[in-house]
């Protein structure tokens, strides 16, 4: 064979050898980009395993001494109405509450008033029970003050005794002394604030505080809570905290009262924990969180929690707690029930740590008129309704065009009436109690009008609002038919967080959470009538890094 022709059979070899590696590395190409379209999602037992939920009753054993000494003088009768037993700040972390027990000698009923400075600021509680053992939490004390509480004993046989007891407590600490609150207006005839009703600020982090119709600091924890704060059916919070304060994330879920007794606690891993303060320059402020935004009780008990699943999709993911054992009933991750170019392909925002926040889900709701769980997306802009049981969409609100939905999900998407914002960014969503009739039902939130991938671009970023609308299930349209907070502008935009609550009297209580963009050192929570007049406006400021207020609520204190 000449070498003319050994030219030619290597030269076929070689251009044999040339495409073999090209299609091999078209292939591997080809392959990683299928992969990153189609990520490997975790199985339910993955995710379980991540978040290693658990009871755990360590911090349940460290009050066994408190609750030994008050079991002990429930016991001791040489504590009467002349001579209760009083402990301020009974179980260390609630310096304005109390402890008072004391025994009577025939069955009887106790109220107490914790009198205020100003009319409409007196917390008056009262027991059901006659009962001859008094055990009495006592709520709403002033800082730094010797507080008049005065108890009213109400004998079976009708007689009344009255006892006036003085309670000494502690000033507030700095960090909580140094919060400037300015009431700016308070219409106590219309407010919303019954007898004993305050205004409590749950925060992105830092302590919990509540404070009255006159900006008096009534109730803190000294214990650092973040996002969660929730009143449970039988009278207890629920709130995310630290292990301490100076540990870095927030994985204790516990459900304790107002004195600070913790009756459970479930424990969370640090695996799926993450944080929204990716610029964090100190160590201090690197902190994460386990549940990143909401936490409800359904009605069989069971607790419904926002999580991370452990994976890179972050914040979309939710678990059904069995309140009894603590341990994960149900997962529900919604990579499984959107589309799959919804998070596959999502590009809205992006994240320096290389995790994709595509949905960040920032609410729960529970409708229990039929079933169905409200979620608010702030990352696609989406308020959404599903039957709770096989997860189906009953409605979709959302900027998104109609034909980009799955064909199936195409029927459930509503229409904006005409006049009606398209939401951006939006926290804080929930079917109004009561408004489900004739097909119809009112839905509120807080529409931060912060387009992030299907918000209005043209007015997002102008102001921030709460919103109500109301959707008619016959027609599939939305109409907006309450709203403030246009008129406040640019100066209460807020781009991210906020709530916005109707009260008992129909009055909203809206709190723009995050003002002054660059940093959020300011918060702003008004009250509002139906017809839009103010009769409460309270500015916090100073508040500390990251110690904005990410939800308010008006609560009757007990």
């Amino acid at each position: 064979m000449d070498d003319k022709v050994k030219r030619k059979k290597w030269s076929r070899w070689i251009w044999v050898l040339v495409i073999i590696i090209l299609i091999g590395i078209g292939a591997f190409y080809g392959h990683k980009v299928y992969r990153e379209s189609h990520p490997k999602l975790l199985t339910n037992t993955q995710i379980k395993s991540n978040l290693g939920v658990h009871l755990s009753n360590k911090l349940i054993s460290e009050q066994d001494n408190l609750e030994k000494n008050y079991s002990q003088a429930e016991k001791d009768s040489k504590y009467t109405t002349d001579n209760m037993f009083v402990k301020t700040n009974p179980y260390k972390t609630s310096p304005l509450t109390a402890l008072a027990i004391f025994h009577t000698d025939e069955a009887a009923k106790v109220s107490y008033t914790v009198v205020g400075k100003s009319s409409g600021t007196s917390i008056t509680n009262s027991t059901n029970k006659n009962t001859k053992k008094h055990r009495i939490n006592v709520v709403g004390l002033y800082a730094n003050t010797a507080n008049k509480v005065e108890f009213t004993i109400t004998y079976k046989d009708g007689r009344v005794e009255k006892k006036t007891v003085e309670m000494q407590t502690q000033p507030l600490p700095k960090a909580l002394a140094d919060v400037n609150i300015n009431v700016k207006m308070a219409d106590k005839k219309q407010m919303a604030i019954g007898q004993n009703g305050l205004t409590v600020f749950t925060r992105t982090t830092k302590e919990p505080f509540a404070i009255d119709a006159d900006g008096q600091i009534r109730w803190f924890s000294t214990e650092y809570n973040q996002h969660i704060f929730k009143t449970l059916k039988n009278g207890h919070l629920l709130i995310l905290r630290k292990q301490d304060n100076s540990k870095l994330v927030y994985n204790d879920l516990v459900e304790t009262n107002y004195l600070g007794k913790i009756y459970r606690n479930y424990q969370f891993s640090n695996k799926t924990s993450s944080t929204e303060n990716l610029k964090a320059k100190n160590k201090s402020d690197g902190e994460t969180t386990a549940i990143h935004h909401d936490v409800i009780e359904l009605p069989n008990g069971n607790l419904l929690a926002t999580v991370s699943d452990g994976s890179k999709f972050i914040e979309d993911t939710m678990v059904e707690i069995n309140r009894k054992t603590g341990k994960v009933a149900r997962v529900i991750d919604f990579k499984r029930i959107f589309p799959m170019d919804t998070y596959a392909q999502y590009d809205a925002t992006k994240r320096s740590d290389g995790k994709v926040d595509w949905l960040h889900q920032n609410a729960i709701n529970y409708d229990k008129k039929d079933n169905s769980i409200i979620i608010s997306s702030r990352h696609q802009d989406l308020v959404m309704k599903f039957n709770y049981k096989t997860m189906k969409p009953v409605w979709i609100l959302s900027g998104r065009d109609k034909t980009d939905w799955p064909k199936k999900w195409q029927k459930h998407v509503l229409n904006y009436a005409k006049g009606t914002t398209i939401n951006g960014g939006q926290h804080d969503a929930r079917v109004i109690a009561g408004s489900q009739k004739d097909g119809q039902e009112t839905i509120s939130f807080y529409d931060n009008n912060y387009a992030v991938s299907y918000g209005d671009k043209k007015t997002s970023g102008k102001y921030s609002a709460g919103r109500e609308l109301k959707i008619d299930l016959k027609t599939m349209t939305a109409k907006e038919v309450r709203s403030y907070g246009q008129a406040l502008g640019e100066a209460n935009f807020t781009d991210r967080i906020g709530s916005n609550r109707q009260l008992d009297n129909g009055n909203s209580l809206i709190d723009f959470g995050y003002l002054n963009a660059k940093n959020g050192d300011a918060s702003n929570i008004v009250e509002v009538t139906r017809d839009g007049y103010q009769v409460f406006n309270v500015e916090l400021s100073n508040l500390q890094s990251k110690g904005y207020v990410y939800r308010s609520y008006r609560i009757n204190i007990s």
